[in-house]
């Protein structure tokens, strides 16, 4: 397939994805309900980002799978939001074929897979050239594929009312007793697909060098990330409130595209370290003042509570020393970092202060020279080392 047609399909499918949104969308005005706020948001979300990370790398590199899986993605999630605004306008209205409105009901329950699944194992086996690490690894590819596709049927024959649409009926449910074993087969094969995907990931990151290393990093920032904010979200969910919890979970699973399509298109590639060094610091230091400032506002108003009923002089006493402690404690985390995570960077950074206090008192020349390409070779490491020193004879 030559660039041009490539570029032409990779953006017709994006089109197809967003013309499929528009025409859930338009399928829920017509109830007036949809399938609820969150899930819409998620499902376009997902399409959106996938579609147009996927069309980007596409049409760029046509060989490496990953755009096409992402496109593969952004489509599917088009086709489970009309399945399941379809079910949800044949609920309330009874308007259409019975059978077609039962089959966009149970398709709706299980339209999640492709889009969820598929990413989640096949975005680590392939990251980021397309292709397996090695043929000893298809045997995990094969345990996603059919897991997936197992686990797909057997809910999809499963007999008795729709979780998502309890008022209908599965068309296609079959009473047999092979349908639990399979559900059960396809669970395991997908958790060894998932746990495969993962550990070549690593693999592949402890062989890599260079450039490579570069792009696995982008994409495990971004699952770090993702993993962190879910379970965050996920024990806070009555904390935080619904929208506030899927928010958070929804954009962090959108950085894995993002990441991905970054490392792979190679857009400012080289910047992962300072974005992970930054991301340890903020975090960190985020962490730390909540923790102060919580800590610091239930010891005052327990100390001032014999002298005023409210917390207004706590909350106050307790932002202004948090705000006071923000300097210091963001150098200190910096050093801190620098030094466990970026010890290069920290060992060079301490060679070059220990040099500039040194040229303060040193007057001899050759010294000088001398601790210059010490100094040098310590911090750049370069293969080689030569110092011009311009004299008066030479600039007349």
């Amino acid at each position: 397939m030559s660039r041009r047609t490539s570029r032409r399909l990779a953006w017709g499918l994006v089109a197809l994805a967003m013309s499929l949104l528009v025409a859930a969308y338009v399928l829920s005005l017509t109830t007036g309900t949809g399938r609820g706020l969150g899930i819409g948001l998620f499902i376009v979300a997902i399409a959106t980002v996938f579609g147009t990370v996927g069309a980007l790398i596409a049409s760029r590199q046509p060989a490496n799978a990953i755009g096409w899986l992402f496109l593969f993605a952004a489509v599917s999630a088009g086709i489970g939001n009309v399945a399941g605004s379809y079910a949800q306008y044949y609920v309330e209205t009874r308007a259409g074929p019975p059978l077609l409105g039962e089959s966009a009901a149970a398709y709706g329950e299980l339209s999640w897979m492709p889009f969820i699944l598929v990413p989640a194992t096949f975005l680590l086996l392939l990251f980021p050239d397309g292709h397996l690490l090695s043929r000893r690894w298809r045997p995990v590819a094969w345990c996603a594929a059919l897991g997936m596709g197992v686990g797909f049927v057997a809910d999809g024959l499963t007999v008795g009312p729709i979780p998502d649409y309890p008022e209908l009926t599965n068309p296609f449910g079959v009473d047999s007793p092979l349908i639990s074993p399979l559900n059960g087969l396809a669970l395991l094969a997908v958790a060894v697909g998932m746990v495969g995907s993962s550990a070549s990931l690593i693999v592949r990151f402890r062989r890599s060098h260079g450039e490579q290393r570069q792009q696995i990093k982008w994409l495990a920032l971004a699952g770090t990330v993702a993993v962190v904010t879910i379970v965050f979200g996920t024990l806070g969910y009555e904390a935080l409130g619904e929208d506030v919890a899927n928010s958070m979970m929804m954009l962090s699973v959108m950085g894995l595209p993002v990441a991905a399509g970054i490392a792979i298109l190679r857009y400012r590639l080289y910047d992962i370290d300072v974005v992970i060094n930054r991301a340890l610091v903020y975090g960190a230091l985020t962490a730390m003042l909540a923790g102060t400032y919580l800590g610091s506002v239930l010891l005052l108003q327990l100390a001032l509570r014999t002298f005023t009923e409210g917390s207004g002089l706590a909350v106050a006493a307790s932002t202004l020393a948090t705000a006071a402690m923000f300097r210091p404690l963001r150098a200190r985390t910096q050093a801190v970092v620098d030094r466990r995570f970026f010890r290069r960077k920290y060992d060079a950074a301490r060679t070059l202060e220990h040099f500039s206090a040194r040229l303060r008192d040193e007057v001899d020349l050759d010294t000088l020279t001398t601790e210059l390409r010490d100094v040098i070779a310590e911090t750049v490491q370069p293969t080689h080392v030569s110092l011009w020193i311009r004299t008066p004879e030479d600039a007349r």
